[in-house]
Order: C-alpha cells, then sequence, then structure tokens
C-alpha cells in the first residue's frame, strides 16, 4: 500500500470516527428527550388517574343525594360516568388505530424476495417524472439494504429496478445538487469564478450550532466562487453552500426561493419542496427518488456543474487562513472506483441526516457505454449505501441488448 493511499485510508477513518461521533450524540440528545415525554406523559396519566378516583370516591360517598337532586333536576343520574369514559377513550383511540394499521401494512407487505427478480404490478404505474416503467422492470429485494432505491437508464428514460421508489422521502445532503445547479444557473453564461465571498461568522455559528458537515472555510476568509461550489460537493459543505445562496441571491431564503423556482421548471412542484439549500431535516423539506434523479439529470447537462460532481478531489486557492489550500475529496467516487460496478461510476452526492440514513445519487456507465442514475436512501451506514450501487450497477450491466428494447 502506497504512503498516499495510507494518508487516505487514515483520512477516511477520521472523517467517520468524527462522524460516528455526532451520530452518537444526537443518538443521545433524542433518547433523554424521548425520555422526559414518557416521564411526563406518565406523569399527566398520573394525575388524570388519581382525580378521576378522587371524584369517583365523592360522587359515591354522596350518591343518594346525587340520585335524587337528579331526579328533581329532570336528569339521569350517574351522567358523571362520562368523565372516566372520554378519558378512557381518548387514551385508547390512537394506539388502537396504529395497532390496526400496522398489522394491515405487514399483511399488505409482498415478500421482498419473492417479488426481487420479476416483473410485477409496477408496469402499471406507466410514467413517473418522465421515465417509463417496462414489463422488465424489477422489483429489488432484501438484497438492496436501502429502504428506498430506483436504477434508472439515462438514455431511454426507463425504470430498470425500484424499492420503494415514489415514497417521499427525506434527501438529506442530496439536496446539494440542487444547490449546486441553482447556483451555477444564476451566475450567467459567463461567469467569474475567481470572484471572492468573505466567509461570516453567522455562517460558521450556524454550521456548527446544527452539526453540518463543511468544507472548512474560516472567519474572514475570502474564498472563491470556484472553491465553493467544490466545496459545496465534495466535503458536502454547509459553509459553502450559504456562502454560495447570500452571494447569488442575496441571503438563503432568497436563494431557496430559486430552488423551489427551478423544481417548479423542472415539473417536479408536485412531489418536492425544499426549505433550504443545505439539506437539514424539516418536515417541508422532501422529494422522491425520482425527483433526484431528475435533478441530477438536469446537472449533468450543465457543463460546469458535471465536472463538479465528477471531481474526485480538488484543492482550493491558497488564502491567509489556508496558505496551501485545502484538499478536498468526494469519499464516495473515491471509494468505489476500484469495486466492480460492470463500468464507471463517473458523478456522485452523498447525504445523511439521521431521519434520512445514509444516501446517495450517482450516474455511471457500463462497458457497453450504456448510461444509468442510481438513487438510494436509508442505508445504515455509508458503506452500505457504497454497495447498494455497486450491486445495482453491476447487476444491470451485464443485461443483453435486447432487454433496452
Amino acid at each position: 500500500m502506497s504512503k498516499r493511499q495510507r494518508e487516505d485510508d487514515l483520512l477516511w477513518l477520521q472523517v467517520l470516527q468524527k462522524k460516528e461521533l455526532m451520530r452518537a450524540k444526537k443518538r443521545r440528545r433524542r433518547l433523554l428527550q424521548r425520555i422526559l415525554v414518557v416521564v411526563l406523559i406518565l406523569s399527566a396519566l398520573s394525575a388524570g388517574i388519581f382525580f378521576t378516583v378522587q371524584k369517583a370516591a365523592k360522587q359515591k360517598s354522596s350518591e343518594p343525594n346525587a340520585g335524587t337532586a337528579a331526579a328533581d333536576a329532570g336528569t339521569p343520574s350517574g351522567s358523571t360516568a362520562d368523565i372516566p369514559s372520554d378519558t378512557q377513550a381518548d387514551g385508547q383511540d390512537l394506539p388502537s388505530d396504529t395497532s390496526s394499521d400496522t398489522a394491515s401494512d405487514v399483511q399488505q407487505e409482498p415478500d421482498a424476495e419473492q417479488a426481487g427478480d420479476g416483473a410485477d404490478g409496477l408496469a402499471e404505474l406507466k410514467q413517473v417524472n418522465g421515465y417509463s416503467y417496462q414489463e422488465k422492470t424489477r422489483t429489488l429485494g432484501n438484497g438492496i439494504s436501502s429502504t428506498y432505491a430506483v436504477l434508472l437508464d439515462a438514455e431511454n428514460q426507463t425504470v430498470l429496478a425500484g424499492k420503494d421508489e415514489t415514497e417521499r422521502i427525506v434527501p438529506a445532503s442530496m439536496t446539494k445538487v440542487l444547490t449546486l445547479l441553482t447556483a451555477v444557473e444564476h451566475l450567467g453564461d459567463t461567469p467569474n469564478l475567481k470572484d471572492k465571498f468573505k466567509i461570516t461568522v453567522e455562517i460558521t455559528d450556524f454550521c456548527y450550532l446544527n452539526e453540518c458537515s463543511v468544507a472548512g472555510f474560516e472567519i474572514g476568509e475570502k474564498v472563491t466562487v470556484l472553491d465553493m461550489l467544490y466545496g459545496l460537493i465534495l466535503p458536502s459543505g454547509a459553509d459553502a453552500a450559504l456562502g454560495l445562496a447570500q452571494y447569488v441571491a442575496g441571503s438563503e431564503e432568497a436563494f431557496v426561493k430559486l430552488m423551489n423556482e427551478k423544481l417548479d421548471e423542472l415539473g417536479l412542484s408536485e412531489t418536492a419542496h425544499f426549505t433550504n439549500c443545505i439539506g437539514i431535516y424539516d418536515k417541508d423539506h422532501y422529494c422522491t427518488l425520482f425527483d433526484l434523479a431528475v435533478i441530477m439529470q438536469a446537472a449533468l447537462e450543465n457543463d460546469l456543474c458535471r465536472e463538479v460532481l465528477s471531481a474526485r478531489t480538488y484543492t482550493t486557492s491558497k488564502t491567509k487562513q489556508h496558505k496551501e489550500g485545502m484538499v478536498l475529496s468526494n469519499w464516495f467516487l473515491r471509494r468505489i472506483e476500484d469495486k466492480d460496478t460492470g463500468g464507471e461510476v463517473l458523478c456522485a452526492k452523498t447525504g445523511y441526516v439521521s431521519e434520512a440514513g445514509s444516501c446517495a445519487v450517482s450516474y455511471g456507465v457500463d462497458e457497453k457505454d450504456r448510461k444509468y442514475i442510481c438513487v438510494t436512501a436509508d442505508a445504515q451506514g455509508s458503506w452500505k449505501c457504497i454497495y447498494d450501487h455497486v450491486k445495482l450497477y453491476k447487476r444491470f450491466s451485464n443485461r443483453r441488448k435486447a432487454d433496452d428494447e
């Protein structure tokens, strides 16, 4: 193993360790929040039961008088029994419905392995976002660890295989493909990529408080537009995303409006909506795998976007804060390049938030120069995400020419 490879592996391990520490911290915080919620709920239930018992005891002790009063008033005695009845019903409605829905879902779920190799009801969907289902479209099984997956023939616009591919997902940092596309398109036909933007304390503080991945630009550092474009994609830098948003539109809010306008232009506004340019989780920040495929396809058609998305490494410009520049890496591309995919993966963007798991959108070609777009989400680890892409590319690179027709 060469010295460069050892250094790369060490850096990769450091990145993984840092991410794992951040994930563990998030898990602990969520666990404490859940414990607090449970304690509050139990306290509320205990208080409710206590007061109900007390009230029932008082009613029982005064039952003869209550009956006489009720008769005189013309109302039936025992009407206060509605209170414990309502309390009981309120406490049982939600668990009862949830249990029923879960049982129904389990009964309707097809066996993943049985559905894995044959054509099925997917063909009835006919077309989604311009991609057509075929009789030979496959439903993926448990061999793909990601909860959601789709492999598309980018030339023929057909769906080769899918797994819950039409469901709404959390895109995480795959969002940044649209951030890249929106930024580049609004830079104009002849952008000044050497123009500089000064990184602010607000940007670095936001990234720190939200535990975002960063390129590593520092407060007061004057960063070129080109460096921010590469910093956005290769290390998935939130600092670069916010810098580009402010450079292009004046604020992140104005830039997100441009992103949603681009979604509308691409015909995706009914199934996709973004609230930030980074990929931070928000209940109103969502899309489908097909939406990401369309966004990726549009980015590939832009020369500058394609150049950034295909870079394995990039060294930023020398600055006062980084006298030798910073070496940025697209770890997905660097880790998949020596795997047997039946061709080559040329472009990729990964993502991770706890609500989305490890996810990625990639573009590749096989040895017959057939072009693919692969999108997966909710894998339990970055390597599992990578190997899902490896499996899908390899499996379908072996298909015969007749299968394309």
